[in-house]
């Protein structure tokens, strides 16, 4: 049993000597791999800044050789940049120098050019009585004419004029005028003429010097026929004639009609055309008379007009004669009997000359409907003149919008030259008047037609009630 002890004891001593040998190991072991950790670490550390220090060397390098390669970009850029505005204002130049040679060949064609100088003027021209029996014509639609040129802008720095001249109603006079016209470099257009046989007889001159026209108020049937210079936003007398005709059969019920004219080419050419359209429709005028404009006294005309019994009588001519005759119509045997003339005898002066015998007379207009540029023009042309516009006609609307259609297409095909002057070329500026197209007006909307009618909507129907003129609805 002791024995058993003893062993026991010596083996549980030897044990303890072995682990203890062990552990010395052990912690001999773990210094020595402390001690390689942390060498390994320093030499680690070290490399770690080796390897930073190199880096930033590196990025260093490479930000330099970056920032080089910007700089020569930049520099490559600009030089790009230059060379591609140097060719651009080259091709800018030589576009500018082709643009000036193919301006100054324009002057070159058929009718050369108009010329106006830095400190002249851009002239229109309008001619018309402004004196004598017709002057309520010529006078309105100056007077439009004059409010519509002042609200043009200058076209590149040169001002707008206009000429208004008097004819006196006198086609010889309009003739004087157009001649001066066509010797003046600076003059354009002409806003008119005012007439129907100025027009005709000036339609030649124009023609010539490659002038156009483009009237609001001439309406004679064969103005724009043959030539390429004449055109109107009036409706002409072909039109209202036969509107007229087709009213007072279809509308008034009216067979026995008398037709009655002043000789002079606007009245006569109606009145043709009224009876015409009759005797197309299978209506043969009971008379066809004719009287000398600028009397005091037409019983003699008149009295052979009753003879025949008419319901109505349709007058071609302007007011001052159908005053006269509304005035006399009643000491003939006619009083009652109304008469239908066109729109060169409709406004306020008529029932102010006429008087009562106005009541019941049926008259013809172009006044456009109301509309927001035609309510503020009303307002400008009341203020300006102290009267209402279509008082005394009704063309200052027509009036207002030919000076502005003009000078809408002036500004298509002027241009200014190398010397500064402002060239509009004469016979490009008579096809743009012709070809006029979708032009938005006081009047309405303009398009001219290949012969210059320019109008399309046609008259409308008067009749004085209570010494007004109120729409006739039949």
């Amino acid at each position: 049993m002791k024995k058993s002890m003893l062993f026991i004891v010596s083996v549980l001593l030897v044990f303890s000597l072995v682990l203890t040998g062990c552990a010395k190991e052990t912690e001999k072991a773990a210094t020595t791999a402390a001690e390689t950790v942390t060498e390994v670490a320093e030499k680690a550390e070290e490399v770690a800044a080796d390897v930073a220090e190199t880096s930033e060397e590196v990025a260093e390098e490479a930000a330099g050789i970056a920032e080089d390669a910007a700089e020569k970009a930049a520099d490559a850029v600009e030089t790009v940049v230059d060379t591609a505005q140097d060719a651009a204002e080259d091709a800018v130049d030589a576009i500018e120098k082709a643009a000036g040679v193919a301006d100054a060949a324009r002057c070159d064609a058929d009718g050369a050019c108009a010329i106006i100088k830095p400190g002249e003027t851009i002239k229109l021209g309008l001619a018309g009585p402004l004196t004598g029996e017709y002057a309520m014509y010529g006078v309105d639609i100056s007077d439009s004419e004059k409010l519509s040129i002042q609200d043009l802008k200058p076209l590149e720095g040169f001002e707008w004029e206009l000429l208004a001249e008097d004819s006196v109603g006198s086609s010889e006079a309009a003739v004087s005028i157009a001649n001066k016209w066509t010797t003046d470099p600076t003059f354009v257009a002409v806003a008119g003429n005012v007439l129907t046989g100025e027009s005709a007889a000036v339609i030649p001159i124009m023609e010539k010097a490659y002038i156009p026209m483009l009237s609001p108020s001439a309406t004679g049937a064969n103005l724009t026929e043959d030539n390429s210079v004449f055109n109107r936003i009036v409706f002409q007398d072909a039109t209202q004639g036969k509107f007229a005709a087709e009213f007072i059969v279809n509308e008034l019920g009216y067979k026995k009609i008398a037709v009655l004219h002043d000789g002079l080419d606007y009245g006569k050419g109606i009145a043709d055309k009224v009876r015409d359209t009759l005797i197309e429709m299978g209506v043969e005028p009971i008379a066809y008379e004719a009287l000398t404009p600028g009397e005091a006294d037409y019983s003699a005309v008149l009295t052979a007009i009753a003879s025949k019994s008419p319901e109505i009588i349709y007058y071609g001519g302007y007011t001052a004669e159908l005053s006269v005759i509304a005035n006399q119509i009643g000491q003939v045997g006619l009083k009652g009997v109304p008469v239908f003339s066109d729109d060169g005898a409709f406004g306020e002066e008529f029932i102010e000359k006429a008087g009562e015998n106005a009541e019941g007379c049926y008259g013809t207009t172009s006044i456009p409907a109301d509309s927001e540029a035609k309510l503020a023009f009303d307002a400008k042309y009341e203020a300006a003149l102290g009267h209402k516009a279509g008082t005394k006609t009704s063309f200052p609307w027509f009036s207002y919008d030919v000076i502005q259609a003009l000078a809408h297409v002036i500004k298509q095909v002027a241009f200014v030259g190398e010397d500064g002057n402002l060239y509009v070329p004469r016979a490009e500026l008579v096809t743009a008047v012709r070809s006029l197209s979708g032009y938005q007006g006081i009047t309405g909307e303009i398009t001219c037609d290949e012969v210059g009618e320019c109008n399309a909507s046609g008259p409308t129907f008067y009749i004085v009630e209570d010494g007004q003129w109120v729409v006739a609805s039949k």
